[in-house]
Order: C-alpha cells, then sequence, then structure tokens
C-alpha cells in the first residue's frame, strides 16, 4: 500500500530530472507533469501553502459552549489566568440578562417582602412577679366633723403589692425564616438582613454605573474605523484623520472626557485656508458599519503544559577542627566532615485537591584524629513520600511511606574489624494511612492509625540482627501499629530558624506501651548567604534494640544464665559547626 502511494512521487521526481536538452518532448514532459501534479493534489499528497484563514461561523449557542468546555479548570495551567477570567466574564455576561434589565428589576424589587421583624430572633417567655404600688385615698368627699388631723392622714399614699407579668427574653435563635410565600431565602442569620441587602444592591448598582463603558466606531470618507470608549476613565486621546473628498486631511483628538461624553480637539499648529465659495459641495456622511459578533476569529493553537511538579535540592557541607599542643588534661587533635544533601519533590494539583512532598536524603561524614585515624562518625540514607487528598477544612486524607538505611559499613569503635551494620543492613519501612493536619505553611501533624514498621538484616552471617530487635533465625521484624509525624518550622528571630521532625511508633500486639522515639532537630543560624552555624541533634529510643550492659568500671554485667545482659538505651547524636549551605 505504501509502495502504491510512493510511485505517483517516484515518477514525478523522474520525470522532472529529464534534461531541458530535448526539445522534441518539451510540451509532453510539461503535460505529463501537470496531469502527475493534479493526480497528487487530488489524493491529498501535496501540501498546499496556507493563503488564509479559514472563515469560522458560529451561532450563539455554539460559541456559548465552545466557551462553557473551554474554560473547565483541568484544562488550565493556572485556574487564576486573566485570560481565563475574562472567558468567564464573557460567559456570564452572555448567559445573564443585560445589566440594565437587572438594574430595573433590582430597583423596583420589593424589599419589604423579605424583611423579617427583630423580635422573630428571640423566643420570649412570661415572667410573674409582684411590684410596690403607690395608691392615693379618694378624699372628695370630706366630712365636717372629722379634725384636720384625720383628713390629713386620709390624704396619706398608701403602698399596696400588686402583681405583674412581663415578657423576658430567654434564648436568641440562630436563624430565622419566613412565612411569606415570596420569601426566596431559606433563612436569615441576623436581624436587618433585608435592609443590608437592598444597601449592598444599591451601592453595587452605582459603583457599576459609574464604571460602565460604551465602544463607539469614528469612520470617515476614507479613513478607517477608530474605536473610542466611554467613560473609561484613562483619559486616554485617539489621534484621527479627518478628510474631505478631495483627500485633504486635518487631524482631530477624540476621546473620551466625562462619563457619556465625546471630546474633539483640533491638533494645535493647524492653518486653515477659507476657499472661494465652490458651487458642488459635497455631503458628509457617516458610514456605520454592523460587526457580526457571531464569529470567532481562530486563533494559533498554543500548547501549555502545567507545571505541577517543583524540584529544589540543599547541600551542606560542616566543618569542625580541633587543637590541642601539650594539653596536660588529656585529648587529642581531631578534624571532622558532615555533607548532607536532601532532593526535594513537591507536587501540587489544585483542581483535583491532590498534593505529594517527597524528598531523599544523604548524609555522610568522617571524623580523624591523632591516634585513630579516620573513622566514619555519620552514615544515614533515608526517604519519605507523603501523598495528601484534601478532606474536610484543614484535614487530608494521606499515605505516607519512609525508608531508611545507611551506605557504607559502621563499627563499634575500637572494634573495627567486626561491622555492626552496613547497607541495607538494617533496613527499615514505615508505612501508614491516615489524617494528615496542617495548620498552616510550617507545620505537619500526621496520624496513621493503620501502618506497618519492617526491620530487615538480610545478611546475618556477618551483621548480628538481634541488635536491631530482629529474632536469631530470622531475617526481618515485622510490626502492624500506628503512627505518629510531626513537622515543624519556626523562626524565633529572622536570621535564626529551627526545624523539627519526630517521628512515634507503636505495636499494636507486643509492648503497645514502649513507643519507639525518632526526633531530629535541626537550629541554623545564618550569617550570609552561603554560611552559618548549624546545630544537629538526633535521639532514637527503640525499645528493640538492645546493647550490652557495663557497670561504670566497664566491667560487663551478667545475668542468671551467665550471659551478659542487654538493654534498651536512648541514642542521642549531636553535631555543632560552621556549614556551607548551597541551594539550587
Amino acid at each position: 500500500m505504501r509502495g502504491k502511494k510512493l510511485l505517483p512521487l517516484f515518477v514525478l521526481i523522474c520525470v522532472t530530472c529529464i534534461p531541458p536538452a530535448l526539445p522534441q518532448v518539451k510540451n509532453i514532459v510539461d503535460n505529463t507533469d501537470l496531469r502527475i501534479i493534479d493526480s497528487l493534489n487530488a489524493r491529498g499528497l501535496l501540501m498546499v501553502s496556507d493563503t488564509g484563514r479559514r472563515e469560522i461561523s458560529l451561532s450563539y449557542d455554539q460559541a456559548l459552549r465552545f466557551l462553557q468546555k473551554s474554560y473547565q479548570p483541568h484544562l488550565w495551567k493556572n485556574i487564576r489566568d486573566p485570560f481565563r477570567s475574562a472567558i468567564g466574564q464573557v460567559i456570564f455576561e452572555a448567559s445573564n440578562p443585560p445589566f440594565d434589565s437587572a438594574r430595573t428589576y433590582l430597583m423596583k424589587y420589593p424589599y419589604d417582602s423579605i424583611r423579617i421583624k427583630r423580635d422573630e430572633f428571640y423566643i420570649w417567655e412570661p415572667v410573674r412577679f409582684r411590684v410596690p404600688v403607690k395608691v392615693s385615698p379618694d378624699i372628695s368627699a370630706e366630712q365636717p366633723e372629722e379634725t384636720d388631723t384625720v383628713r390629713l392622714a386620709a390624704k396619706a399614699e398608701t403602698v399596696v403589692m400588686k402583681d405583674t407579668t412581663l415578657m423576658v427574653v430567654v434564648d436568641t435563635l440562630d436563624y430565622v425564616t419566613s412565612s411569606h410565600r415570596d420569601f426566596p431565602f431559606r433563612y436569615y442569620r441576623y436581624p436587618f438582613q433585608g435592609d443590608s441587602l437592598k444597601a449592598a444592591v444599591s451601592v453595587l448598582l452605582d459603583a457599576i454605573e459609574a464604571r460602565d463603558s460604551s465602544i463607539v466606531s469614528i469612520t470617515g470618507m476614507y479613513s478607517g474605523k477608530t474605536n473610542i470608549w466611554l467613560n473609561s476613565k484613562s483619559d486616554l486621546m485617539v489621534r484621527y484623520w479627518l478628510k474631505n473628498d478631495l483627500n485633504d486631511s486635518v487631524t482631530v483628538w477624540i476621546g473620551s472626557p466625562g462619563r457619556n461624553t465625546i471630546g474633539l480637539y483640533l491638533e494645535q499648529g493647524v492653518i486653515f485656508r477659507r476657499p472661494p465659495m465652490q458651487g458642488n459641495i459635497s455631503g458628509a456622511r457617516v458610514n456605520v458599519e454592523q460587526q457580526d459578533k457571531t464569529k470567532l476569529q481562530d486563533i494559533r493553537k498554543i500548547v501549555t503544559k502545567a507545571q505541577l511538579w517543583k524540584y529544589r535540592t540543599e547541600a551542606i557541607l560542616a566543618l569542625n577542627q580541633g587543637l590541642l599542643s601539650n594539653w596536660v588534661k588529656g585529648g587529642e587533635s581531631n578534624i571532622s566532615t558532615a555533607f548532607d544533601v536532601t532532593w526535594y519533590a513537591d507536587y501540587l494539583n489544585k483542581p483535583y485537591l491532590v498534593s505529594s512532598n517527597n524528598f531523599v536524603r544523604l548524609k555522610y561524614g568522617l571524623i580523624a584524629s591523632t591516634h585513630n585515624g579516620v573513622r566514619t562518625n555519620i552514615d544515614l540514607f533515608e526517604t519519605n513520600s507523603k501523598l495528601n487528598h484534601k478532606a474536610f477544612g484543614k484535614f487530608d486524607f494521606s499515605a505516607t511511606a519512609l525508608f531508611k538505611t545507611q551506605i557504607t559499613k559502621g563499627y563499634d569503635y575500637p572494634n573495627d574489624s567486626i561491622p555492626v551494620s552496613k547497607f541495607l543492613n538494617p533496613a527499615t519501612l514505615t508505612l501508614g494511612l491516615g489524617l494528615d493536619y496542617k495548620p498552616n505553611k510550617l507545620t505537619s501533624i500526621n496520624l496513621s492509625p493503620l501502618s506497618y514498621k519492617g526491620t530487615f538484616v538480610p545478611d546475618t552471617s556477618m551483621i548480628d540482627q538481634t541488635k536491631y530487635g530482629v529474632a536469631k533465625d530470622r531475617r526481618s521484624k515485622h510490626e502492624p501499629g500506628a503512627s505518629l509525624l510531626v513537622s515543624h518550622e519556626f523562626k524565633p528571630l529572622k536570621t535564626v530558624s529551627v526545624k523539627n521532625r519526630l517521628q512515634l511508633f507503636t505495636n499494636y500486639i507486643h509492648n503497645p506501651q514502649n513507643i519507639d522515639v525518632d526526633w531530629e532537630m535541626i537550629v541554623v543560624a545564618s550569617l550570609n548567604w552561603f554560611t552559618d552555624i548549624r546545630l544537629n541533634t538526633h535521639l532514637i529510643f527503640d525499645d528493640d534494640t538492645r546493647t550490652l550492659l557495663f557497670t561504670r568500671g566497664k566491667d560487663p554485667v551478667l545475668g542468671p544464665d551467665g550471659l551478659q545482659k542487654k538493654t534498651a538505651r536512648i541514642q542521642f547524636k549531636e553535631l555543632l559547626g560552621l556549614s556551607l549551605a548551597f541551594r539550587f
């Protein structure tokens, strides 16, 4: 099939390669060329140059549906893009009544029908009690035989206790609805909300009417069309060439100095010559062209790709040095260095409410002393991945995965012949499902009630797996439980930052009261853009990781079975020194 399609092209190449020194077959060749080109063109095998854009004709409904599909958030790199906001405004204006209709409706709306009295927001109950009331006796009919003392006593007021009932507010309702059949809301949350609605509508209507703009097209006899915005409040003046029938022109400036006003200004330095009266005067006219707003201009296709991933790297080189010479109290000179590099990869997809934070960390350090030579004092390789999906409020559904091991062999100095650790021996894997609470950008509290912790020592012939809680006859240990991961950063000073990362784990089926602790703190005091003083502390406690027990005199402590006892201890490491930081 491909050969059939390439055959006409091959014939065309062969024919066009015939030397021009054969005049007797020139006409035949020309006719053959034309027939081949027509045949190839009819079969769609020739690319025709684009001589113009194809005219696109859409109806009002088709244009509206097309823009509504293009407005969907998953198609945009940034849902707050100004171009997308403008398209949304056009869709809204096209899908809703014009402003003048909405304004007329809102101005004539009966706001009295949506008012609710303030009394309906309170719960009233009657309270009965007695109050003293002064009562004056009736002394209009005086007896002639009464004395002055008797009359004065009769005129005195008396106090009587009288029963009274008052309506008292005992509670306030959170919301109130109306029984009016045209009431459009489900409920009101506070009194006078209808009055607030009326006031807010009035303010916004005045603001929209003040900023509303219209475009006016100015045309002349031989000039193009010039668009002028009315009430744009931009004080923009447009230069316009006003021409007559003799193609003579004069410059005028057109603008909108005020609301619903067009200003025409003659350019300075223009001299008019009054010609003699002419017999024929051409009639001036204004040509108005109707714009077809149903056609959508064809635009060049732009392929965009949303930047969902963000990457960064942080490399720290720490240096420490100590020199002793003839020091009576003892000690030895040493120099140590530590290299800490972390690769970060963060994913954020706001339309789908999905985020992910990932990092890979390599930390390695050496120390050299006068008598002991070069030794390894830091060796850590870890990865951390967290996948979140928005749940509610500041909570996310979360899945976490943590992996820790070391790179090189480790020794329990001064014994440097038998290694106690090496790559993937041991290796720790922790998986968890739960909720992630983020009260702010610098704090994360991840609780995983469904968690798994696995400790692996594949090479049991070289590494003693019992040091890490693995049974003698096994190479791995599996623990179901719950984990808590807390990450927090704060700045007590402008140049000082403190980072804490705390991981807790408890085993559901074996000693759940013994909680594994892994806490690392990094305090950084910046000196300049690449140098800082760094304090790094690391505390680990694992009840299943046990070490040999010695007395203060360095003697082994033996058990009833004659073997040396082992116990779980707090592991602590601290580094303080000057570091060089590189971030890219």
